[in-house]
């Protein structure tokens, strides 16, 4: 469960613009000295919004932290759960098996230690290929095809070849970093790739800037097989987020969500939660997938994780958010 820190942490004493801080009088008794953060691979949704954020948490808050390159979901519930890391990002398939102890980096173990804190995007499952391999549908995938996967132990790696197999393809596994996927996908060392991340992934944005690309659509047959079998909701990724696209396409999606460690001082969490609900604007200028960062997508937890209360305490002062004890740490 280690992970390579990424460039310097980010420290300032400005003072937040938010009117729940604006008298300068938050009570931050127990607060860390400094906060990481874990994201996934760069090249991905994962790492790029979670770089922002964990930068306007520090400069907002005047708090040193910065995010940190893991493996992605199963690994951030691990770090969060043990406290090797103070905040992550899952989607809510992973979290689920995390909790339930089927987490393959310790299995048996259930890690309650990783709580719920705000609703970030939908991760669509989608598959991309070169058009020169004039691979269109997935019927087209040969047997035996290099398919990739993203990084082992992330979320597209742990539910997209069950999906594949389901639907009938017959392919080799591959993994790496989403920079390294598309990497490979260019220099013909993969047919497929198997994408699971926020839109626009910026690996795939980079790679259709050098060449053309096909995203390989679903029939709503196939779409409404993987909808009855695997814990995912339908989601059409609209034509404008890559060229490739001429019209919306059908695919299916998991939210995901930011985790905080459990045991975190509760005006800590409120503080981090407020910083980023308070300004969509923010967010969505960090990255496009946040237009989905949204108080009223609270719910979208659906009692998978239990929530922090300094997260339960926020969303219920201001989104509403009608949250019972029993889903609340400690409550």
């Amino acid at each position: 469960m280690t992970f390579t820190k990424l460039g310097a942490l980010a420290l300032s004493t400005a003072l937040v613009s938010s009117a729940a801080f604006a008298d300068g009088h938050i009570d931050r008794t127990g607060w860390p000295e400094s906060f990481t953060l874990g994201t996934a691979s760069q090249g991905g949704t994962y790492f790029a919004y979670g770089s922002g954020w964990a930068n306007l948490v520090a400069d907002e808050l005047g708090i040193s932290g910065g995010a940190e390159v893991t493996g992605g979901p199963m690994q951030n519930m691990a770090l969060v759960h043990t406290g090797e890391a103070q905040f992550g990002m899952t989607t809510m398939g992973p979290a689920s098996d995390s909790i339930a102890g089927n987490n393959p980096i310790a299995p048996g173990l259930q890690m309650t230690g990783a709580c719920a804190m705000f609703p970030m995007y939908q991760t669509p499952f989608y598959i991309t290929a070169l058009a020169s391999s004039g691979i269109e549908s997935v019927s087209d995938i040969p047997e035996g095809a290099l398919m990739g996967f993203g990084p082992a132990g992330s979320t597209a790696d742990t539910y997209f070849p069950r999906m594949m197999e389901s639907l009938g393809a017959s392919f080799e596994r591959r993994n790496g970093g989403f920079n390294d996927m598309g990497s490979q996908l260019q220099d013909g060392l993969l047919d497929v790739w198997g994408v699971a991340g926020g839109i626009p992934t910026p690996a795939i944005s980079q790679l259709e800037a050098s060449t053309e690309i096909t995203i390989i659509e679903m029939t709503e047959e196939e779409r409404a097989s993987i909808l009855e079998n695997f814990p995912v909701t339908p989601f059409d990724m609209p034509a404008d987020t890559y060229e490739a696209l001429d019209a919306d396409s059908p695919a299916v999606s998991m939210w995901n969500f930011a985790i905080a460690n459990c045991e975190l001082p509760d005006s800590f969490v409120y503080s981090v939660v407020d910083v980023i609900m308070a300004d969509n604007e923010r967010m969505v200028n960090i990255h496009r997938a946040a237009t989905a960062t949204l108080p009223e997508n609270w719910d979208t937890n659906n009692g998978v994780m239990m929530w922090h209360p300094g997260a339960a305490q926020w969303f219920t002062e201001n989104a509403g958010a009608e949250i019972p004890a029993d889903q609340i740490f400690g409550g």
